[in-house]
């Protein structure tokens, strides 16, 4: 890539991208420029064979650079530029390391009075606790992020050879502005770093320091691991960013004044959800952070096999998530049993937990609220961050459309590619001041209002969740909310307003709510969700030899579109045992393999199965003849274009699927149907595991990239499905 690359300042840092150009071939020539007082560390990099040569003199160190990185504390950025600005090469690329962006580019125009086009600020994400060349290791930097910062004068050409050095060494790479680094990096990296200095300044003043340290458990030992730091890197850092830092050690004083007021209080409540929400927090964090240096969680399946067994599939997610809505804002306790403890679900609850509400668990799938009832929420400190949850986000709108304060809702990188202007352009129509970004995405902005009115809407698409979040703004609303939908869709939300003794008036395609009921606490059983239960009803019936039952399954007759298109299909199913629990048909189903066919699905089934669809494509890979179907648009708004990457994953296993505009058209085969391959669920649970089971019926095996975000839904999917026989890895 470079005939010479210069390295100012050959420490950890700079050693480590020479060691790892070295190790990569990115460069011909790599020298370094240093001081004369560091002359003990420059022969070492050389006798290391971590550099070529070292100068003292920088006219001679950049001569025939075309790169040239400075890797010097950022207090030094200034002097180092101006010992440069004589020799500047414009065909050459220039780059830092930099931990603050924004002393960088003071630097720079101090220097230069403008930042020349082939300067491009970077900084690695990466460091060890040791400092020094003979600290440098070569995958320093493997997996790390790598932030890069152009400005409006960058040249285009510049940025893209940066990026690809940084990537060529392993990293992988974010585009920010300046100041949007310098706010990130003082709350993730320079405020800690002053924390364990100050923390390991106090203890060691103590007149009892020997006895402090000598009993510190390793707990200490993590925390202040980062005031091994050298401390004038981090002069530099705090000295540079300080307009930065400064506000964020305003806020963590008020949060600690609010700790000790916890303590001296004895608010055990108040401190038990401030330490529950960290964890969770933490918790988001440590998955992003796995899921950044992993890329993906990989499933690989054999092919073929059978599916034989009895299980209980957890949970049904729609009812888990509004268990946790409508107990909160009930007066009294409500007891759960059978909740969704995943990703999803738990979104909602810590979303409750953050408006005030106390909830106890999940303990084997059990939690109680402590209702705070209907108009009992309070205004939440942050942003309510809801993972991947779809369901949390539009009901969460409605809900929050009529409270008394603001609240922004924010979630993942897929959550917040999704649209939700079918929410809030309805809710907009009944006076809530509610806004997304511009093409309608989250964040979503909702400034608190008592004025909501109540609308009589016609649904142009059926969602379950757009009905859902309107029927929660009416509670709220001036007069009557009226809904129609065009077409049935699951009804879960009135059926549990109903049991928690709020009216909800339901006339065939309409449901009616307005704001004079109250909410009374009650006890819940979620069934298993049918949703998950679709992947080993459709396993059963491709794989031959199978005989699997599935126990408490949901049967709500808004749900059952799965049940209804197999049975079409031929598929052998029996409804066992079936019985009312809160409210809820549940049964026992009970498939054993049969030969499908393909059908034309009919369209009044759509609504009721659109969740299921993925699978379902599935089998009709596995079904004799073609299967068609047609009104089901709503599946390109889904986690992803779910029409798309079905027919394009389908198609690299060898089957005929054809996408339309609002289905797709499937040539089925008895024999050899799917074949081996890479497929990718574009970070799509219910792909992820319709593929999967795909492998029953595969020639080969299939490799299914992205499934990470079957946690959101499904932990327990890899484990239900290898017990009852697929041989998933």
């Amino acid at each position: 890539m470079f005939k010479k690359i210069c390295i100012i300042g050959v420490g950890l840092i700079g050693g480590s991208i020479a060691k790892a150009a070295r190790e990569k071939g990115l460069a011909q020539n790599i020298v370094a420029f240093g001081r004369q007082q560091g002359v003990d560390n420059l022969r070492r990099a050389k006798q290391l064979g971590v550099i070529d040569e070292y100068y003292f003199d920088i006219k001679s160190a950049v001569k025939d650079a075309d790169c040239v990185i400075i890797t010097t504390p950022v207090g030094a950025m200034e002097s180092i530029l101006r010992q440069l600005k004589p020799f500047w090469n414009e065909q050459a690329l220039y780059t830092d390391a930099g931990s603050t962006k924004g002393s960088v580019i003071d630097a720079v125009n101090a220097v230069f009075d403008y930042v020349p086009a082939n300067f491009i600020p970077a900084h690695p994400i990466a460091g060890a606790e040791k400092s020094g060349v003979e600290a440098a290791k070569a995958d320093l930097f493997r997996g790390k992020r790598l932030i890069i910062t152009p400005v409006d004068s960058s040249c285009s050409q510049a940025v893209d050879k940066t990026i690809k050095f940084w990537q060529a060494i392993g990293s992988n790479i974010s585009i920010m502005d300046v100041e949007h680094h310098d706010a990130v990096l003082a709350a993730t990296s320079h405020l800690p770093h002053i924390l364990a200095f100050s923390l390991v300044n106090m203890l060691g003043k103590k007149d009892e320091q020997e006895e402090i340290f000598k009993y510190a458990a390793g707990g200490f030992k993590d925390f202040t691991r980062i005031a091994s730091s050298d401390p004038t890197m981090w002069l530099d850092i705090c000295m540079a960013n300080k307009k930065q830092i400064i506000p964020l050690i305003q806020q963590l004083k008020t949060e600690l004044s609010g700790i000790e007021q916890m303590l001296t209080g004895d608010e055990s409540q108040q401190l038990f959800q401030t330490f529950t929400y960290a964890r969770q927090a933490r918790q988001r964090f440590l998955n992003q952070f796995d899921k950044n240096m992993s890329q993906s969680i990989t499933f690989k399946v054999q092919p073929g096999g059978s599916m034989r067994g009895k299980i209980r599939v957890p949970g049904d997610k729609s009812m888990s998530h509004r268990s946790i809505m409508l107990g909160s804002l009930a007066e009294g306790t409500t007891h759960v049993t059978g909740f969704l403890n995943a990703d999803d679900a738990l979104a909602t609850l810590q979303a409750f937990r953050a408006m005030g509400v106390k909830i106890e668990g999940p303990e084997n799938d059990e939690v109680i609220i402590h209702g705070v009832g209907k108009h009992g929420l309070k205004a939440p400190k942050d942003p309510l961050y809801l993972g991947n949850s779809g369901t949390s986000m539009r009901l969460l709108s409605g809900l929050l459309a009529g409270q008394n304060f603001d609240s922004v809702l924010t979630g993942d990188e897929s959550l917040s590619s999704r649209p939700m202007k079918r929410v809030t352009a309805p809710l907009l129509s009944m006076g809530a001041q509610i806004k997304t970004q511009d093409d309608g995405t989250a964040p979503i902005y909702i400034t608190g209002t008592s004025e909501l009115k109540g609308i009589n809407y016609h649904m142009p698409m059926a969602s379950a969740q757009v009905k859902s979040c309107l029927l929660l703004a009416g509670m709220y609303a001036d007069g009557e909310t009226i809904v129609t939908e065009p077409a049935p869709t699951r009804d879960h939300t009135e059926r549990m307003l109903n049991g928690f003794s709020y009216p909800v008036k339901r006339d065939g395609a309409v449901a009616t709510i307005n704001s004079k009921g109250k909410l009374t606490a009650c006890n819940i059983d979620v069934p298993s969700d049918i949703s998950s239960a679709a992947f080993f009803l459709v396993a059963a019936s491709i794989a031959a030899d199978s005989d699997v039952t599935l126990k408490h399954v949901g049967i709500n007759p808004t749900r059952t579109g799965i049940i209804d298109i197999l049975r079409l299909m031929g598929a052998n199913i029996e409804v066992l045992n079936e019985r009312i629990v809160g409210g809820e048909p549940v049964a026992d189903l009970h498939v054993v393999y049969s030969q499908l066919k393909g059908i034309d699905i009919p369209e009044a089934l759509v609504p009721l199965a659109i969740d299921e669809f993925p699978v379902l494509f599935v089998a009709a890979a596995c079904a004799e003849g073609q299967t068609r179907l047609t009104g089901a648009k709503e599946l390109r708004v889904k986690e992803c274009d779910r029409i798309q990457v079905m027919a394009d994953g389908l198609q690299q296993l060898g089957v005929d699927a054809q996408p339309t505009e609002d289905g797709m058209v499937i040539q089925g085969k008895t024999m050899d149907s799917i074949g081996g391959g890479e497929v990718y669920s574009h970070d799509d649970h219910r792909i992820a595991m319709s593929f999967s089971i795909a492998g029953l019926r595969a020639t080969a095996a299939i490799t299914i990239h992205d499934c990470e975000n079957v946690n959101t839904s499904f932990p327990e999917f890899r484990e239900l499905a290898t017990k009852l026989g697929l041989n998933l890895t």
